[in-house]
């Protein structure tokens, strides 16, 4: 048996407990695949202050270099994975059998932005067919950049992506192979501080504004054979998604122990909002605004998507 963790029973019972027991679960370790973003800090901080130990979770967290990786990896080398409901909506699309596990980040102000040098780009509607970096053509950042240049009054067809990693956005835009890039924190400031970079606009705003960027998946497989692991972990999650919200700077501190940035640039960092839990509402709007771009063959209904039981 394991360890119940006293703070937790305050958000519910844990699975398979009347209040006085030890949790009963199926396993009690879990691989979870992240990258080095804002969106995981919480995970960073449980870890570090021993949530899923104290509930009796050893979790092993596996630093990914691509979305596309986690997701691959569901059911051999990892149980669960963080990426863009953009992605794991389109993995779904595709035809891959997930269940979604928790919401990891919801987008602030400033959290997701395009970033230009060009001091003649002034405002979203300042160029007719700009040449816009982004990690993938496919992902969040594609998605929100033309919702809000169509916003801007700009056509989408006349909107030029260039696929290339954040790390090379930088050069590109010194190098005016691009006229702006979108960019995720800690990225953002690092352009701002290192080169001077400023923001064009925030693509966060207006059909995109608070918008939900990121989760936790596993395979509907791992799910269906799991139920009352999986159900551990959402709780643990629960207390640090918490835990991040009420501690601006505790996720800004921890960003230095995984991401690439000094003390003083994670202290600039904008950060947003870590839901507490699955709102199947606030996820379908994803997936509609994917339907509307046509980046989905047709509607996906999210609910079914969610563990059962989750209404809110």
């Amino acid at each position: 048996m394991f360890a119940c963790a006293a703070t937790l029973t305050a958000c519910g019972l844990l699975p398979g407990t009347d209040g006085n027991d030890t949790p009963e679960v199926e396993r009690n370790t879990l691989r979870i695949g992240v990258m080095p973003v804002v969106d995981v800090a919480p995970l960073k901080l449980a870890t570090n202050e021993k949530l899923f130990e104290k509930a009796g979770l050893s979790v092993q967290l596996v630093t990914l270099s691509s979305e596309e990786e986690g997701l691959k990896q569901l059911d051999t080398t990892l149980d669960i994975t963080w990426a863009s409901h953009v992605n794991l909506f389109r993995t779904v699309a595709e035809g891959t059998q997930l269940q979604l596990q928790g919401e990891a980040y919801q987008a602030g102000v400033n959290t997701m932005a395009l970033v230009t040098t060009d001091s003649k780009y002034t405002d979203p509607a300042a160029f007719e067919a700009p040449r816009i970096a982004v990690n993938s053509d496919k992902d969040i950042g594609a998605l929100t950049t033309k919702a809000v240049l169509d916003t801007a009054g700009i056509e989408k067809q006349r909107i030029n992506l260039r696929v290339m990693p954040f790390d090379q956005m930088v050069s590109a835009l010194r190098a005016g192979q691009v006229d702006a890039a979108w960019m995720t924190e800690p990225f953002i400031t690092k352009a701002q501080k290192d080169v001077g970079a400023r923001i064009v606009t925030d693509t966060a705003v207006g059909p995109t504004k608070d918008f939900p960027m990121s989760g936790y998946a596993s395979s509907k497989k791992f799910a269906d054979a799991n139920p009352k692991t999986l159900a551990l972990f959402r709780q643990v999650l629960r207390e640090a998604q918490q835990l991040a919200s009420n501690n601006k700077l505790g996720v800004q501190d921890a960003l230095t122990g995984y991401v690439d940035v000094d003390q003083q640039t994670a202290a600039l960092v904008s950060v947003g909002t870590f839901p507490l839990s699955l709102n199947p509402i606030r996820l379908q709007r994803v997936a509609d605004m994917m339907d509307t771009e046509d980046v989905l063959p047709g509607r996906l209904d999210v609910q079914g998507l969610l563990p059962p039981g989750t209404t809110n």
